[in-house]
């Protein structure tokens, strides 16, 4: 979508801003925020409010952030990253994934049993990695902090899943190249899709599942749509998914040091580990609102997830081949990552 359809579908969806706390003609700089899904959202009540709100409070005032959800400025969830690489919005929180390829160095952390179930330690270990071995993912844009999701759990329309060979020949939906890897090894068919779609894919049957997280489940109604939640023993998940809250890199340029310094203290290392405490907690109570509409919760055996864990070790290869055929260093990174989330595996 060009810049100038852009800003007009933003002049008729302002009204729709639900996050403009004090008036932007108030404040010196003023920031538009750009996500894909609604303002009930976990994602925006729990991490880009109060995000937003610490950096206005740290810039005395100054800075004001409309945070816009639903994609009313326009365009689709795999577009947000070019409007902020464009500058036709000011900041975006996006889905890696929704643009395959483009973030190789970061996708590391999405890989299965690289990840396994905590955010925590992976948002500390991308923070740790970042200067040195994920920066160079995010040109045109100024990253304010990374993040992954509690993990891919296993949602079923249907069909109860205990094994490998329960996925064979199944429609799932999800977002990443590396999920989709995972369904692949699988033996399911992956249905690539931005999280918004999933509600109509499962109630027209275009795919009988997806790798999702259980936060989601409420403000898209999930519970309503699925029979079964799946994880492996003791909480592990098949992979994550990783996203990014970032600055338009030219706007970033521009301010002044004191209002950078706002936003580079409200995105602290202890923010980063700080979104993932929030993110389990959604997590959680995500999965009681399914028990509690009568959806089964399914944890499998510590046998059972070693079928898994062997079926997918081919995954990581993978990935280390095809990154290490672009010029990185596939093996070193899978090696970085998973000492990082060991280094900091007791926190929570």
């Amino acid at each position: 979508m060009k810049r100038r359809t852009l800003l007009r579908t933003a002049a008729l969806a302002a009204p729709l801003a639900v996050f403009a706390r004090r008036s932007a003609r108030a404040a010196e700089f003023t920031f538009k925020l750009h996500h894909f899904l609604p303002a009930q959202a976990p994602a925006q009540r729990n991490m880009l409010e109060p995000w937003a709100r610490r950096v206005e409070e740290l810039s005395g005032g100054r800075v004001a952030i409309e945070i816009f959800p639903s994609m009313t400025l326009g365009g689709r969830p795999p577009e947000l990253i070019q409007q902020a690489r464009d500058g036709v919005v000011d900041l975006i929180w996006t889905v890696n994934g929704y643009t395959p390829g483009q973030f190789p160095r970061t996708e590391v952390f999405e890989l299965p049993f690289v990840y396994r179930n905590n955010p925590v330690a992976a948002a500390l270990a991308m923070h740790d990695m970042f200067a040195e071995h994920l920066a160079a993912d995010y040109a045109g844009v100024e990253v304010m902090f990374l993040h992954v999701h509690a993990g891919q759990a296993i949602h079923m329309r249907e069909k109860l899943v205990r094994r490998p060979e329960d996925l064979a020949g199944l429609r799932m939906r999800i977002p990443t190249r590396t999920g989709a890897w995972v369904l692949e090894a699988l033996g399911a068919a992956p249905v690539a899709m931005p999280v918004p779609d999933v509600p109509q894919a499962l109630q027209k049957g275009v795919v009988d599942g997806m790798l999702l997280p259980f936060e989601i489940i409420p403000p898209l109604r999930l519970q309503q749509l699925v029979k079964y939640l799946i994880e492996l023993h003791r909480g592990t998940r098949l992979g994550t998914t990783t996203f990014q809250v970032s600055m338009n890199r030219a706007r970033w340029e521009s301010l002044p040091a004191d209002i950078r310094d706002a936003f580079r203290r409200a995105s602290d290392r202890e923010w980063w580990a700080e979104v993932a405490r929030r993110w389990w907690k959604a997590e959680r109570g995500g999965l009681a609102v399914a028990t509690g509409a009568g959806v089964t919760h399914v944890e499998l055996t510590a046998e059972e997830t070693a079928r898994f864990e062997r079926a997918l070790e081919p995954v990581v290869e993978r990935w280390i081949e095809e990154v290490t055929g672009r010029g990185l260093d596939g093996r070193g990174l899978v090696e970085t990552a998973r000492a990082g989330i060991a280094r900091h595996a007791d926190r929570t």
